[in-house]
């Protein structure tokens, strides 16, 4: 591919339901027999176009040549796949929401009028958080029910409490020397509650994209994968994945068929789920799993589970999404149960070690099972990823034609 800093690249690609391109299987199985033994599958976190997602791809992969020796036999692949931009930014772009919710134009251009004028009215937030309702289809057949266990409390609560929630928590986390603008200042009671609707639609959102990213995992890239290994059984797939991309390549260990072990390392760089995905039982839940649990046993090789203090994002935006909306002590407290693995690594799982990013690039990764690293010496915020040190660390933990 023209522009792309390594070669052989490929890339391939799903839409919101898992669904691939025509042969792309042909296309990955071409380059085993052309003599590749390791490809290194990335799949990108929140982007909003398959360019960005291209050039993501070639600034990571980039250090790679350096990490390894010049005749490694190893290609590169990208996946791509229908997503949207996870921004810090409190106002959400409604191109990007319209687009990831196919259908509900007429739902969005209402939401975006109600943010703009933000009435003093609870009426209105009311209003608001039914139309997040449609949005999602929480009383739907096609979307969240009020039985789906993955359903985010927070549209099914009163409205105008769920914004003043979200309010409060991102005063909080702005700290006590943050101002307050104008608008807020010298608005009506209400105002500072729609600065929590803003952020209760992009988390709306946001639920829409944790549970695509899964199913584009189970549904697309691991029934893939279990084709490679039957066409091409000596090929070893170290996947990749950074933010929501890091719970889709998990999620295609689930999609893996029962027999096939034909990946050899996992590597996720700020992981956008939970840091209790992988645990057999959760510590504030013992009866329940995580819903990856106990698939780091899929993996003929590591599961590597990069994580930075650094990360804004993890370490305020996906707490906020993940906490219960009914449970305001919990919400403010600093709860363990809602942090993401990109934050603190992978927790309740025994025997994972927590290494630094040094140690593991000295000593390496163990051969198998779950490993944190602290890659905040060179991680600076969520998307801060593309560096040769985390490009050597894929090498590691995969064993891939090391230098």
């Amino acid at each position: 591919m023209a522009g792309m800093s390594v070669e052989p690249y490929r890339e391939i690609t799903f839409d919101k339901d898992g669904d691939g391109a025509a042969r792309q299987h042909e296309a990955l199985a071409a380059l085993a027999a052309r003599g590749v033994t390791d490809l290194v599958m990335f799949a990108h976190g929140w982007n909003n176009t398959r360019s960005v997602a291209t050039r993501l791809y070639s600034a990571f992969f980039a250090p790679f040549p350096e990490a390894l020796r010049p005749d490694a036999p190893v290609g590169y692949v990208g996946v791509v796949w229908p997503s949207m931009m996870f921004s810090d930014e409190p106002i959400p772009d409604f191109e990007s929401v319209a687009a990831v919710h196919p259908g509900k134009e007429t739902v969005v251009a209402r939401l975006a009028t109600l943010l703009r004028e933000q009435p003093d009215d609870e009426a209105a937030l009311t209003e608001f958080g039914e139309l997040l309702r449609q949005l999602t289809d929480t009383n739907g057949s096609q979307g969240f029910t009020r039985d789906d266990p993955e359903v985010p409390d927070f549209l099914l609560a009163d409205p105008v409490a769920v914004c003043a929630m979200f309010a409060d928590a991102l005063e909080e986390a702005a700290g006590p020397g943050s101002l307050p603008t104008p608008r807020e200042a010298f608005g009506g009671r209400l105002t500072r509650y729609w600065k929590g609707a803003r952020e209760a639609l992009r988390q709306a959102t946001y639920y829409t994209m944790k549970r695509r990213s899964g199913t584009v995992g189970e549904r697309g890239l691991g029934p893939l994968l279990g084709e490679l290994a039957r066409s091409s059984p000596g090929l070893r797939i170290h996947l990749v994945g950074h933010s929501m991309g890091a719970r889709l390549v998990s999620f295609a260990l689930r999609g893996l068929p029962a027999d096939v072990r034909n990946v050899a390392s996992v590597t996720l760089l700020q992981g956008a789920f939970s840091h209790y995905a992988f645990a057999a039982r959760l510590p504030h839940d013992p009866g329940r799993g995580g819903a990856l649990r106990d698939l780091q046993r899929r993996v003929d090789g590591p599961v590597v589970a990069c994580y930075s203090r650094h990360d804004t994002a993890l370490r305020v935006i996906y707490p906020l999404a993940s906490r219960l909306a009914r449970d305001a002590d919990s919400l403010l407290a600093g709860d363990k149960r809602w942090w993401a693995i990109g934050h603190d690594g992978v927790q309740a799982v025994p025997g994972t070690p927590s290494l630094s990013l040094a140690k593991a690039l000295r000593d390496g990764v163990p051969a198998t099972g779950c490993v944190s690293v602290d890659t905040a010496e060179v991680v600076g915020e969520h998307s801060d990823i593309c560096h040769a040190e985390l490009a050597r660390l894929v090498a590691s933990a995969g064993r891939i034609g090391r230098r």
